[in-house]
């Protein structure tokens, strides 16, 4: 999961703190989640940093059709 969160999020040529300050998610929360240090977090989470990159949750959790 986190490694499509940094996917997405370079992308759209995002800075992590970029991305905190869009979506009200600290940048050490972001950090954790992107590098796997973080083994849960809360759906509200999710779903800010999902609505700050501009795609639904299950685009951060699913690969996109091929």
């Amino acid at each position: 999961m986190g490694y499509k969160i940094k996917e997405i999020r370079e992308a759209h040529r995002m800075t992590q703190e970029e991305l905190s300050e869009k979506s009200g998610v600290s940048r050490g929360t972001i950090s954790a989640l992107e590098n796997g240090t973080a083994r849960a977090t809360t759906t509200k989470t999710l779903v800010k940093i999902a609505q700050a990159l501009g795609v639904t949750v299950d685009r951060i959790f699913c690969a996109e059709s091929v």
